[in-house]
């Protein structure tokens, strides 16, 4: 196990700050970058020694945060018209700097030619390849996490609602086994110079995934499609405008095509099955409950 630097880029992340406790669990050496300095508490509350306050479009704040740094874990913001540049110019700095390993959590089928936040992560893992640092590429499918924001709306009005064929079949994942997968590539030997595929068991459609909900919940709940724009509004999604048009059009390459892979490496990785997605819907469910009761007292 490295007692060497490693850092976590957006560790105050919703999703790159789940790998900070992970690695931290594995007596890592942890050094997390934020946007915002009121987020470095937070960071370091969940086991980080060090917070640097950086943005990937500043060389020199980047610089800094790499100084000293043997490992990097990177999760590139999706969506960003520069996303690709941005990526780029973070593996080449960290060549720069001297890093050994580079953990890129990039996004399962990045080939997909028509998505942009798939080709997007390709010219990042080609710069890696090149770099001769030491890496490992992480493919995950679609995040559990990315219900939790509709979870209210299908308690109150019981209808799941989402903007493509509710026929689709989508592979899954918790990202919190993504992460623990990632704190095995940073603080070992097992993964590396691997590519892998990371999803959970199971090829749920929407209406898979409501009849789920709705054992959950003791109730039917209605697998319902929406228009893109009627659904972001409902859902009050507040994105740039680029943001927008790679969501309409991620999504409506989700309307013609499921998007599915394989449990089998996630498994191996993980010597245990992958979280189920009716447990994480179980959890929802659970703290929207306690939740209520306090608000009651």
């Amino acid at each position: 196990m490295t007692r060497g630097v490693i850092l976590s880029v957006g560790a105050d992340g919703r999703f790159a700050g789940m790998v900070v406790p992970e690695l931290v669990k594995r007596g890592a050496n942890v050094r997390g970058l934020v946007h915002k300095q009121e987020n470095a508490e937070t960071v370091r509350a969940m086991g980080a020694e060090e917070v640097v306050v950086g943005d990937l479009r500043d060389q020199r704040s980047l610089q800094t945060a790499l100084e000293g740094v043997e490992r990097i874990f990177y999760l590139a913001p999706a969506f960003l018209k520069d996303e690709a540049e941005l990526g780029t110019g973070v593996v080449e700095a960290s060549k720069g700097a001297g890093v050994r390993r580079f953990v890129f959590s990039s996004v399962i089928h990045p080939v997909l030619s028509e998505l942009q936040n798939h080709i997007d992560k390709a010219p990042v893992e080609d710069a890696v390849l090149n770099s001769d640092m030491e890496y490992t590429f992480l493919h995950p499918a679609t995040f559990y996490q990315n219900y939790a924001a509709a979870w209210a709306a299908v308690q109150k009005t019981g209808v799941f609602a989402e903007p493509y064929s509710a026929d689709r079949r989508m592979s899954r994942v918790d990202y919190r086994d993504v992460a623990e997968t990632a704190a095995i590539a940073l603080t070992s030997d097992q993964l590396l110079y691997g590519t892998f595929e990371l999803c959970a068991e199971g090829h749920l459609s929407r209406r898979d995934v409501a009849s789920l909900m709705g054992g959950i919940l003791g109730r039917e709940i209605e697998a319902s499609t929406l228009p893109f724009e009627e659904w972001a509004q409902k859902a009050g999604v507040l994105q740039s405008k680029d943001q927008m048009i790679g969501l309409k059009v991620m999504y409506d390459w989700y309307d013609a095509h499921s998007l599915l892979g394989n449990a089998l490496t996630l498994r191996s990785i993980l010597g245990r099955e992958p979280r189920t997605l009716h447990d994480y819907f179980t959890e929802l469910a659970t703290n929207a409950a306690e939740r209520s009761v306090m608000n009651q007292l």
